[in-house]
């Protein structure tokens, strides 16, 4: 049973540790990576299905030559051959996956990575943000009616509507949309987190986060505007890969996983009943007291009566009400007022 919907539908948020190149050419590697993903509380481990030629062609064309950020000057062709997930890894993979108790997801890139996938039996698909505009891909992922997780960093309204029309044109509407930026690592000032809420509202499907920034705090503020999946990179401690640079440690991804988890902890309400620890420290509000002895008759004023702590005596509201009038009562240096002297 795929967890994702289960997740979302008690209202927690579904932990995704993307693995990508950071196997470094390892099957050893890829399976500790399952595993130490299940034991920092990931619900779920994301592989991607390609190779060098099912993502583009081996030319050194300008047009094919990474220009800048992270992977500058790696021809394409190049970068898909040294991070890719080899096939006959991904069933050991998904069995490892199976064994831990997690998820096993795989972004599929064309049409022969969907049938490959399928022949694993996947539950759900993951379509990359660089895949957003690929309608004839998007429709026949659709079209195997399973869940769909898309990012959709650099995508316009337009086009996320596009790609939620396509699914939708399939009798798909198991869709679940992640806010991306498509910069790694992403700066924060580029993150643009408030569409969180806006893409709910808008597309009307739940809205995630796959945060490529560093640290946890992306991940944190997308669960604090209603983010219901949480998607990062993971890495191991002296592995290097062509995303190590902006992927995070597991002792890391951890710590943020339980920060998500308190910050959905946090943000609940609107509750406006007061805890248990809360009432018991209302004694320690203000209240009215008596401050000098007054006699039964005397009139109640500013030198007899205070508003001070503790709270065991009527309301401060009640104050103004209370000057002028008398009291039925002798009331000692020090005794609360009580409702009975405001009748």
């Amino acid at each position: 049973m795929f967890h994702l919907y289960d997740r979302i539908n008690k209202g927690d948020v579904y932990f995704i540790a993307e693995m990508s190149a950071n196997h470094g050419g390892s099957l050893d590697n890829a399976l500790e990576i399952v595993r130490q993903a299940a034991d920092a509380g990931a619900d779920c481990l994301k592989i991607q299905t390609y190779t060098a030629d099912t993502m583009t062609i081996d030319c050194d064309r300008e047009d094919f030559r990474v220009k800048g950020g992270l992977w500058d000057g790696y021809s394409l062709y190049k970068l898909y051959e040294d991070a890719a997930t080899p096939y006959e890894w991904q069933g050991r993979i998904k069995e490892e996956c199976e064994r831990c108790g997690i998820d096993f997801l795989s972004t599929s890139f064309d049409s022969t990575s969907v049938d490959f996938l399928e022949g694993l039996g996947v539950e759900a698909y993951k379509v990359a943000s660089y895949e957003l505009v690929d309608i004839p891909l998007i429709r026949y992922i659709a079209s195997k009616q399973k869940p769909m997780i898309i990012s959709v960093g650099m995508g316009s309204i337009e086009e996320i509507q596009d790609c939620v029309d396509a699914c939708r044109s399939m009798g798909n509407e198991q869709i679940v949309l992640l806010k991306c930026c498509s910069e790694y690592p992403a700066p924060w000032d580029d993150m643009k987190l408030g569409n969180i809420p806006d893409m709910a509202e808008r597309f009307g499907y739940p809205v995630g986060l796959s945060d490529h920034s560093f640290g946890s705090l992306g991940a944190v503020v997308g669960v604090s505007l209603g983010a219901c999946v949480v998607e990062k990179h993971v890495k191991l401690d002296g592995v290097e890969s062509a995303d190590s640079g902006f992927s995070m440690r597991m002792d890391d991804y951890k710590k943020m996983i339980e920060e998500c988890k308190a910050a959905k902890r946090i943000m609940a309400g609107p509750d406006y009943t007061l805890t248990e620890s809360e009432r018991a420290s209302t004694v320690f509000r203000r209240s009215i007291y008596c401050v000098k002895d007054i006699k039964a008759g005397e009139e109640f004023t500013a030198e007899n009566i205070r508003v001070i702590r503790p709270g065991y005596g009527l309301k401060p509201k009640y104050y103004e009400k209370l000057i002028g009038s008398r009291s039925k009562r002798d009331i000692a240096y020090g005794e609360p007022i009580k409702e009975t002297d405001l009748k």
